[in-house]
């Protein structure tokens, strides 16, 4: 028998304990009652020695941007972990390149952003690789890449990292695997590779190998369209809808952070496509993710708006057609290179890519708003073709929507756009729609009673017709909730002024407020409006700072890699 005190601590253990974990310490003081040794009670996967004893350590790096590689990677290093190898989990941001030349193995998850540029906490890192010449020939590597095909340079940080990683004298030992916005069963497949080829390169074998599903951990939420506004007056040129979602469930997300919609085909246009082809709207189909009738396919799955030149390329082989190298919709394509018959579009069926969705930034708080509520601003999207009037997919998806209907969405989180402490200054810059994230921040730090300085650069064309929830930030600046605003209407003055041009204005208490600790947030357009804020924050660094044009740039890169600088551009 136990004596009182050693039972009262044998129950203090065992009261949180789970069932799995009580059955393995019953197994424990069964082996130790038996005189066996700890070992024994262990499952196979801890006491893997062959793995062990061969392989010391692997490194997973991750880089990212939104947050998805650094989840992912994550969630590969506790499943590696789990199958008996010592991994070590690094952001790249904070990894030290010199020290690649020392890894053995070394294996890398990294999106891509924008157009092929890598994530913002990860450029040092490639900047590094590419701009020394680093011996990596004892480094056995693998690259897992993420990305969204309906972008033309699909993955190209991480097909850059892999080639370079090669041209260095690394040994790739996994290939280069490509991940679309649904990359749930390519990373599983990868980290299975990752386990074979290691334990090949080891000499040992992988049987006892057990891999668990990998989670992309993206929860969808089912919710009603509650109201839908156009914030501009009837006089403006623009479009830009104010969309409030309800929901029953409960909404778990942080001001920055974007919802994600799977916007539908116009069903006008796949009418138009089945009536071109001849093909039946009701036969099923099976592509590589999903089995559905043909029209359901066009409608809900597959990206039939604006074609990958590559996807192009693949519907000429096809039909035979010669086509030059142009991103144009299925329609267009259909219109001037028909196909031959139904059975021929069943191949082009095939070579569609799935619809990838479109991310907006959420622009209301949780600690404002409820937990069952979620807003998102949108810019109605319209241009001509030879003259016949298009509208972006999303936004005109988004902005025909009445009131009542559902709709289905996830949430990404915010990453690194996120507020700081309720204590810490802001600078919000964001004309038109880049201003929504920063009303959920205006909101949340109204909500909580943040003591922080908010600054907010606001513009647009008109101030009459384009200055979107006007009535809410005047309210802000009265309650003092807003503590500085400048406003640029680029269409009220003869000489155009911009949100860089209010900056360039207020300098010295810009540079004041950097040096007393403010973030700055910079959210809309990424070509010219960012790259034109940015440079007039590196004047305002070099000249009221007194630095060169190089201290200003790590002056920024400091501020960028410590979460004090970050973007949200598209």
């Amino acid at each position: 028998m136990l004596s009182e005190t050693k039972l009262n601590v044998l129950k203090q253990i065992s009261v949180d304990l789970s069932r799995d974990e009580a059955i393995w310490a019953s197994g424990y003081l069964a082996g130790l009652a038996g005189g066996t040794t700890l070992t024994a009670a262990l499952p196979p996967q801890q006491i893997d020695h062959s793995i062990q004893n061969t392989v010391k350590k692997i490194t997973l790096a991750y880089g990212t941007e939104t947050g998805n590689s650094k989840k992912l990677a994550t969630s590969l290093a506790g499943i590696i972990k789990k199958n008996g190898i010592q991994v070590k989990l690094t952001d790249l941001s904070q990894y030290k390149a010199k020290d690649l030349s020392k890894e053995e193995f070394f294996f890398v998850v990294i999106s891509t952003q924008g157009e092929g540029d890598p994530p913002v906490l990860a450029k040092k890192f490639y900047d590094y690789i590419y701009e020394n010449e680093i011996n990596l020939s004892n480094l056995k590597f693998g690259v897992l890449a993420l990305g969204d095909s309906s972008y033309p340079l699909f993955c190209k940080t991480g097909e850059d990292v892999d080639s370079r990683f090669e041209n260095l004298g690394g040994q790739r030992i996994i290939p280069l695997k490509k991940c679309d916005i649904d990359y749930e069963q390519d990373a599983q497949n990868w980290i299975e590779h990752v386990f074979e080829a290691v334990n090949k390169t080891s000499g040992i074998s992988s049987k006892n190998a057990t891999v668990q599903k990998v989670s992309t951990g993206r929860k969808k939420y089912q919710g009603k369209i509650s109201a839908i506004l156009n914030l501009n007056d009837i006089t403006s040129e623009k479009e830009t809808y104010h969309i409030e979602i309800e929901t029953e469930e409960a909404l778990v997300y942080q001001p920055g952070a974007a919802l994600g919609v799977l916007p539908f085909n116009s069903k006008t246009i796949v009418e138009e496509i089945i009536t071109l082809t001849g093909i039946d709207p009701k036969k099923q189909i099976s592509t590589s993710k999903i089995t559905d009738t043909v029209e359901e396919l066009l409608h809900r799955y597959l990206n039939i708006s604006y074609l990958l030149k590559s996807v192009v390329a693949q519907y000429s082989k096809i039909t035979g057609h010669s086509i030059p190298e142009v991103r144009l919709s299925l329609l267009d394509l259909l219109r001037i290179y028909p196909v031959k018959n139904a059975e021929e579009f069943e191949d082009v069926i095939q070579i569609l890519t799935g619809q990838a969705p479109r991310l907006y930034s959420i622009s209301s708080s949780p600690e404002a708003h409820g937990e069952n509520e979620i807003h998102i601003t949108v810019a109605k999207s319209e241009f001509f073709i030879d003259h016949e009037k298009h509208k972006g997919l999303c936004s005109g998806f988004l902005s025909e929507f009445n009131e009542g209907e559902d709709v289905e969405f996830y949430i990404q989180d915010a990453g690194h756009f996120k507020l700081p402490e309720p204590d810490k200054d802001i600078i919000m810059i964001g004309p038109g729609t880049g201003i929504a994230p920063f009303r959920s921040f205006l909101w949340e730090r109204d909500a909580v009673g943040g003591e922080g300085k908010n600054w907010l650069f606001f513009g647009d064309r008109n101030f009459v017709s384009d200055f979107i929830y006007q009535a809410e930030i005047q309210d802000f600046l009265k309650t003092g909730s807003l503590t500085n605003l400048d406003l640029a209407f680029s269409r009220d003055t003869a000489e155009k002024i911009y949100v860089q041009h209010k900056l360039e204005q207020k300098a010295q208490e810009v540079f004041y407020w950097l040096e007393g600790g403010a973030s700055v947030y910079v959210c809309g357009t990424k070509d010219p409006m960012s790259r034109d804020v940015e440079d007039t924050l590196l004047n305002i660094i070099q000249q009221h700072g007194k630095r060169s044009k190089e201290e200003a740039l790590h002056y920024l890169e400091e501020m960028e890699l410590s979460g004090r600088y970050a973007k949200d551009v598209y």
